[in-house]
């Protein structure tokens, strides 16, 4: 499944909301998102731009996938519906 092109930092945090994600800061252009889905912490820390590049989003999403132990494909559809 291929990754979104125009995704923004913030249509990813509130997707990414959803499955158990909360900003617990923000420092400058970038928010901090915690979550305790599994029992321990776990934080992220994404970028308020318009448009995240893939590399980027591929970073992000690789740690979230192996935080909650889903493959890539699984995180996407719980994530985008796609």
């Amino acid at each position: 499944m291929r990754l979104p092109r125009d995704l923004s930092g913030e249509r990813l945090a509130t997707s990414l909301g959803r499955m158990g994600y909360e900003v617990s800061r923000q420092t400058g252009s970038h928010l901090r998102l915690t979550s305790t889905a599994r029992g321990a912490e776990h934080h992220i820390t994404i970028p308020r731009h318009d448009v995240l590049k893939v590399g980027t989003l591929s970073a992000i999403l690789a740690e979230v996938g192996a935080y909650l132990e889903l493959s890539r494909g699984e995180l996407l559809e719980q994530l985008f519906g796609r």
